[in-house]
């Protein structure tokens, strides 16, 4: 045994279900429970907490499926950090993790929870010592550590529940759910900016998109009117881009090598490695943008200087989001440096998801050689030709390359032009949170269509 295996022995772990396969019941009884569980802690806020300068950044939760200030502070960050890690190690061949075998699946693992734990340790003393999370007088910074890394703790295991015992993974529930809760405040919330209740329960603006296009109108306030339409027209263009370009895929037809004349069609994603990349670079960027206004508030200015909350200069000022439509074409401002400050932001997106998709084709087990065991393992073939892993292995790489690269690239430049038209919440993690739900339905629809409620069955066979 490794010395990373047995360090990581010493962490509590989720012990996985002995049945092979959970009923509906079970997987779904688990995930609403931690769904619960999640929206719980959000609402749970730190003990001793003064100053919070991390609310500032409240998009950047949605993306990180943080809440800023409660227990869940530091979301998915620390995990999806240590997967950045591991993934960059591994293309590099600095360390290598051979995913085709049980030994080297647990070695990974044990890696991922070893670096999991030190980034919620580090995050932790970072959020504090830089000035995100102040303690109030009388309290010590010591205490806001503590409650950030169990929050940080409570976060990796609720992932690992979700896994083992519920759908899809955690991390893409947590993203799912704080973007869907973020969504319907920006749309049907009556509240005005100041608290009080607005239009049409009160006199002032609402804050709802869908009050506000009312208000608009009601008060004949026209930019605001094109303002709030667009956002919402926007949200709906992403869901129905997403909902496309999800559905679109390459289909392989195989036949079984035992039994002539039957045979199927191995589908093949056009977004091959899903929504994975756009999680992986939006958090790069989104753990970025924190670094630099927080160094930037202790003098640093390494990233960027900041006036206020908005970069004014630097990397972050072409790294940071803001919207196209309100600022130049509503404002008829057609400054050059919107279209540059765009050109970057988009290239930064689609180049970046295009890498962590590659990254993750080699360390997920989903090349060529892997996905070709599986096919020969469940007793497939290509028609017309000798049942050979290297046949088909060679097939494959016809297809599953070119579909990572432009599944990766097409998802990064649609995450960015999400962001960019302005959105009822972040563009990203609109984007993020529609292949999800897509994603779910598609797992429920294809491996429990036979043990689910009547009802729900007869909607997943309608649909």
């Amino acid at each position: 045994m490794s010395f990373i295996e047995k360090v990581s022995q010493y962490f509590p772990e989720v012990k996985g279900p002995e049945a092979k396969k959970l009923d509906f019941s079970t997987k779904l009884k688990w995930t609403l429970s931690i769904l619960v569980l999640y929206f719980v802690l959000g609402v749970v806020p730190l003990y001793g907490l003064g100053a919070n300068a991390l609310q500032q950044f409240e998009f950047l939760s949605v993306i990180l499926g943080a809440s800023f200030g409660s227990l869940i502070t530091l979301g998915i960050g620390p995990i999806v950090s240590a997967s950045i890690i591991l993934q960059l190690l591994n293309g590099s061949g600095i360390v290598k993790f051979d995913l085709t075998t049980a030994e080297g699946k647990k070695n990974f693992q044990s890696w991922q929870k070893l670096l999991s734990v030190f980034f919620i340790l580090f995050e932790s003393y970072v959020f504090v010592v830089a000035g995100g999370l102040s303690p109030a007088p009388g309290f010590s910074n010591s205490l806001l550590i503590f409650q950030l890394a169990l929050g940080g703790f409570l976060i990796m295991l609720m992932d690992e529940v979700v896994s083992k015992w519920g759908f899809g993974s955690g991390l893409s529930l947590f993203i799912a759910a704080g973007v869907s809760q973020s969504l319907m405040i920006r749309l049907l919330s009556p509240l005005a900016q100041t608290g009080v209740l607005g239009f049409p329960f009160g006199s002032e603006a609402p804050t709802g998109a869908l009050w506000a296009l009312i208000y608009a109108i009601t008060n004949q306030q026209p930019q605001d009117f094109v303002r709030e339409l667009a956002a919402i027209l926007s949200t709906i263009l992403v869901f129905a881009m997403a909902v496309y370009f999800m559905a679109m895929k390459v289909e392989i037809p195989l036949s079984f090598g035992r039994v002539r004349g039957y045979g199927m069609r191995w589908p093949l994603n056009f977004f091959y490695t899903s929504n994975i990349p756009v999680i992986l670079i939006a958090a790069v960027l989104a753990n970025l943008q924190l670094a630099g206004r927080l160094l930037s508030q202790k003098g640093i200015e390494w990233l960027g200087t900041y006036s206020g909350n908005n970069p004014t200069s630097g990397v972050m000022l072409y790294l940071t989001r803001f919207n196209f439509i309100q600022d130049v074409i509503l404002s008829k401002n057609f400054d050059p440096a919107f279209f540059l400050h765009a050109f970057i932001y988009i290239s930064v997106f689609a180049f970046g998801s295009m890498l962590f998709s590659i990254f993750w084709v080699q360390t997920s087990g989903q090349d060529s050689k892997s996905l070709a065991r599986q096919i020969m393992a469940s007793g497939l073939q290509i028609p017309g030709f000798r049942r050979d892993i290297r046949v088909l292995e060679r097939l494959l790489d016809r297809y599953i390359m070119p579909l990572t690269v432009m599944g990766g690239f097409t998802v990064g430049v649609l995450a960015a032009i999400a962001d960019l038209t302005g959105a009822l919440t972040s563009g990203t993690g609109l984007l993020l949170a529609v292949m999800i739900v897509y994603q779910l339905y598609q797992e429920i629809a294809k491996q429990h269509a036979m043990d689910m409620h009547p009802l729900m069955k007869k909607f997943v066979e309608n649909n």
